[in-house]
């Protein structure tokens, strides 16, 4: 559109300057006949006029003189006669001329001096335009006075006047025409054919292919261009099915690697290419409202990161709450949308909770109740009764949604996420028990004693066990959670099996650490690029580089790794003004009293360790506080020299993973606090414990003073993990666990 207004906009200068020449050249063409005809028809009047008065003024006749001019002026254009002796004064006037036009006699005098007629212009505010044209009286060939002629002239100016208009409604029709023949050759002659290629192009992309033969044809000039798409079409639909093909393969093999490709094969082979439905309270996209209008935003996480992955392979049904303010103008009549945007491939169903429910259930009861609960943070769970009420009464909303939505679906795969959601598999389970579901705890799941705080503990464990598979990221947490249940519900306990049997309904633990995707292929420099341009809008320009990604959490231990930066600085000061820490702490349940106290802490934590050590070009810690897209921190990982994860605890923390995916020059160092699931993973990463501020100082030393050769050694020790735990395989081994419940 704004290309299409710049090509409008310079047609209509173009135009203009065209008109605006054109028209003055008219305007003047026109001007000089007019004056030549004025200054024509003026002086044969006035030799008339001068042998009709020549006697009466040699006879000093007035009388008769004031009767002849009378008789000829006021016709036409003729304002009126005027006489005058040789000493410039009146010697008769006709009637009606005004006083103004004859007090001033220099054009006539003119005239006698010269001895030669003489005219020009008088401009009158009230009159316009006066022609004045005086011709000198004779007698023995000496001048004895002048004749003057007083003609209107105005009508020159409304006829320039006229032409200035006529033109400029020329010039506003020429405008419209020329604009809408602009419109109509783009449209049709390149913007239509363009959409065409795009829509090629985009087919393509998401394998789906047609006889586009006679689509060639029909492309005119582009014709070349979409030959060539054709043929690349054509090429990409083959490597698809080669790599299709492969991965039907690979199934047979225990021991490959899991892709996207090979995720869908097993979907088609195992489920029969059965639509998951996956239930978690965060959308992956969410619509707002901006300055131009309504646009797409992509939602940053680590549950989102992994889920998103699964959803594009397998396609489904993903169910959750629609919280943008402009989700509901987005969705159709059953409240639902495909995602992504730009290359569907599954249906974003969203759920429309009110504020207090939204309270109640997320804010209160989910944020300030379970996930301290699971968590070794030494941050005391909050438990209301009326925040368990919400949250009973979102969980039954979610489970109707699915209900409603399983209805004609036989054996429905069902994957619930999170401790959001703990009550919603035995509301589904109880209506139908054909439903195969699994839930997955992405937190840490606390020992028996610590979850023993929870006032509705036996209502979240039934809840829970309504599921065929309980996923959790490590051995551990299945542990804790077994011994939970032997402690609380009444069940058979298989250790064996790692089953528990509660009302003839067995329920199988298991670890599924989750992963990041991850690609052999190369990242090309433009991702690296951006990172230079975000660098640069803060000036950072040191030669070492320090990165965190976390939410605004306390969780995430980001005052204490401030001040493991603090004690590496005092240590190593020779680091100062060489070593930037870049932190990015996307907001994070803003509305809760003890995340805005959070923030402040991590802020004036930040500004105390700059005022310390800040020169005039440089400061260590640079602190944004805004959500970041994947792009934006995926540029970002590559640059950074250090990597840093202090979580105080966390179910596995899919930061460390990305990092480690992200760069594929197998560069770089990784410190990891050791109460994250992917200290278990990631081998190579230097294992940190996140309360010891001399332990994080000495692991960024050590990081940045590490050589290449070590850096690749850890590095491609942490990605081949990365690479064969990737969140491919931890769906499809998660999803075979469900499909396999009888």
């Amino acid at each position: 559109m704004k290309q299409l207004l710049i090509m409008i906009v310079g047609v209509a200068v173009i135009v203009s300057l065209v008109v605006f020449v054109f028209t003055l050249r008219q305007v003047r063409q026109e001007e000089a006949s007019m004056l030549d005809d004025l200054r024509l028809r003026t002086a044969l009047l006035a030799d008339s006029f001068k042998e009709s008065i020549r006697p009466s003024y040699l006879n000093n006749a007035t009388s008769t003189m004031q009767m002849v001019l009378d008789k000829f002026a006021n016709r036409e254009r003729l304002l009126g006669l005027a006489v005058y002796n040789n000493k410039g004064g009146i010697f008769a006037v006709s009637a009606g001329l005004p006083a103004e036009l004859t007090a001033d006699a220099s054009i006539p005098e003119q005239a006698m001096d010269a001895d030669s007629v003489t005219g020009d212009f008088l401009a009158i505010e009230e009159r316009g335009r006066t022609y004045i044209f005086a011709t000198p009286l004779h007698q023995d060939e000496k001048v004895i006075g002048s004749l003057a002629v007083f003609q209107r002239a105005d009508y020159i100016d409304d006829v320039i006047n006229q032409i200035w208009k006529t033109n400029l409604v020329r010039w506003l029709v020429q405008i419209l025409l020329f604009s809408i023949a602009v419109i109509l050759i783009l449209r049709w002659i390149i913007y239509r054919p363009i959409l065409r290629l795009v829509e090629s192009i985009h087919q393509a992309r998401i394998g789906k292919t047609a006889d586009d033969s006679a689509a060639i044809k029909n492309q005119g000039f582009f014709r070349p261009i979409a030959e060539e798409i054709s043929k690349m079409s054509k090429s990409l639909l083959q490597a698809r099915t080669a790599a299709s093909e492969e991965a039907r393969l690979r199934l047979e093999k225990v021991d490959s690697p899991w892709t996207e490709e090979r995720l869908k094969e097993f979907v088609k082979a195992s489920l029969k290419n059965q639509k998951i439905f996956l239930l978690f309270k965060g959308e992956p996209y969410t619509h707002k409202k901006g300055k131009d209008g309504i646009y797409c935003f992509s939602q940053a996480g680590g549950v989102l990161t992994a889920l998103e992955p699964l959803m594009e392979a397998c396609g489904g049904m993903w169910i959750a709450h629609g919280n943008g303010d402009a989700d509901k103008e987005t969705v159709d009549e059953n409240d639902t949308i495909q995602v992504p945007p730009d290359n569907p491939k599954y249906t974003l169903k969203r759920i429309w909770l009110t504020e207090k429910e939204e309270q109640g259930y997320n804010k209160g009861y989910s944020a300030e109740g379970l996930y301290p609960l699971c968590l070794n943070t030494y941050t005391r769970p909050i438990f209301r009764e009326e925040d368990w009420v919400e949250y009973k009464r979102v969980n039954g909303k979610f489970a109707k949604v699915l209900l409603g939505e399983i209805k004609n679906v036989e054996k429905p795969i069902i994957i619930v996420n999170e401790y959001h959601l703990t009550l919603a598999p035995q509301m589904v389970k109880a209506s139908r028990p054909d439903a195969r579901i699994g839930i997955f705890w992405h937190t840490p799941w606390p020992s028996a004693e610590a979850f023993n705080i929870c006032p509705q503990r036996k209502k979240i464990l039934e809840g829970m066990l309504g599921a065929d598979i309980i996923g959790f990221h490590t051995q551990q947490f299945c542990n804790n959670f077994i011994d939970t249940i032997g402690k609380n519900v009444e069940a058979i306990v298989d250790f064996d099996k790692f089953s528990i049997t509660r009302d003839e309904h067995a329920s199988y633990i298991r670890p599924f650490p989750i992963g990041v995707a991850f690609t052999e292929e190369k990242k090309s420099d433009d991702s690296g690029m951006l990172g230079r341009k975000i660098l640069d809008r803060f000036k950072i320009k040191t030669k070492y580089l320090g990165l965190g990604v976390d939410r605004l959490d306390y969780v995430k231990g980001i005052p204490e790794r401030f001040k493991g930066i603090e004690y590496f600085l005092d240590a190593h000061p020779e680091y100062r003004g060489q070593f930037t820490f870049f932190q990015i702490a996307s907001p994070c349940r803003s509305s809760i009293e003890q995340y805005l106290q959070y923030k402040d802490i991590v802020s004036q934590e930040a500004e105390r360790i700059n005022e310390k050590f800040k020169t005039e070009d440089w400061q260590p810690i640079v602190l944004e506080m805004v959500q970041y897209s994947h792009q934006d921190i995926n540029s970002l990982y590559k640059l950074a020299n250090v990597c840093v994860v202090t979580s105080l605890h966390d179910g596995m923390n899919l930061v460390a993973k990305e990092y480690t995916a992200e760069r594929d020059d197998e560069l770089g160092a990784l410190v990891l606090s050791q109460f994250t699931g992917a200290a278990y993973d990631l081998k190579g990463a230097l294992i940190i414990n996140p309360y010891s501020t001399k332990e994080i100082a000495d692991a960024i030393y050590k990081g940045i003073t590490m050589s290449p050769l070590e850096q690749t050694r850890r590095m491609k020790t942490m990605r081949n993990s990365v690479k064969n735990y990737n969140i491919y395989r931890w769906a499809g081994e998660l999803l075979k666990a469900v499909a396999e419940i009888s």
